[in-house]
């Protein structure tokens, strides 16, 4: 997924409000920027690190700033890497990674829908052949360097999701809970139970089913942000 028109790098002054944030543009104006991303967002959004926003001046647009990257600034990794906060953007990460063949274990489907019903939630894909239902995470929390973790906050929605995937693999369905990280800079993924211990046993339950886990990461600059390898 490439950045088109490319983005403004910036500095962020707060988040508020959930999805609010204001940042100051290199020429020292304060925007007001809309943050897509429910999480706490934990490690990536403390004032003055480096950010950078698309911008989309359509009328119908409120806001025509939108947080799209953040750099790391504390502990976690040796280095600074960029981390794709926009969590609307992992389904597009995903359609653009199937369409290309890099998810190996998904390869091979002819047919890719979006957002179909199963129970009482949507879906993300469902595949065929073989017939597979597939549910996205975006993940950007790292605590510990090269751990990727899930989920930043509590999320009702994610257990709910989980529950039924496990009703479709206990159905005889192939169900896939997948989980990009949109950074580079991380090895392996962990639930942090801690944080949503509820999540956690909605995990292992769908696992007990059958529900299948993966976990991609992703290579990310300011130019494009594509998913990677496992």
């Amino acid at each position: 997924m490439d950045f088109r028109p490319p983005l403004t790098e910036a500095r962020l002054e707060r988040r508020y409000k959930r999805f609010l944030a204001d940042a100051r543009l290199p020429d020292g104006s304060l925007v007001t920027v809309h943050c897509p991303n429910p999480g706490s967002m934990l490690g990536l959004s403390q004032p003055g690190c480096r950010v950078w926003l698309s911008h989309n001046a359509s009328p119908r647009r409120k806001l025509p700033w939108t947080w799209e990257l953040t750099e790391t600034t504390e502990g976690v990794s040796p280095e600074r890497a960029l981390v794709g906060v926009h969590t609307g953007r992992a389904n597009a990460l995903v359609a653009e990674a199937l369409q290309h063949g890099r998810i190996a274990e998904l390869a091979g489907a002819t047919s890719i829908s979006r957002e179909v019903r199963a129970g009482g939630s949507r879906m993300d894909f469902l595949l065929s052949p073989p017939e597979t239902w597939v549910e996205v995470k975006s993940i950007t929390l790292s605590r510990r360097p090269g751990l990727a973790e899930f989920p930043d906050s509590k999320t009702a929605r994610g257990a709910r999701h989980l529950r039924e995937l496990a009703a479709l693999a206990q159905a005889g369905r192939r169900a896939v809970l997948l989980c990009v990280a949109q950074r580079s800079d991380c090895r392996r993924f962990a639930p942090a139970r801690d944080i949503d211990p509820d999540w956690f046993d909605a995990l292992q339950a769908g696992m007990g089913a059958g529900v299948e886990i993966l976990c991609y990461d992703c290579s990310v600059s300011a130019a494009a942000v594509r998913i990677r390898r496992p």
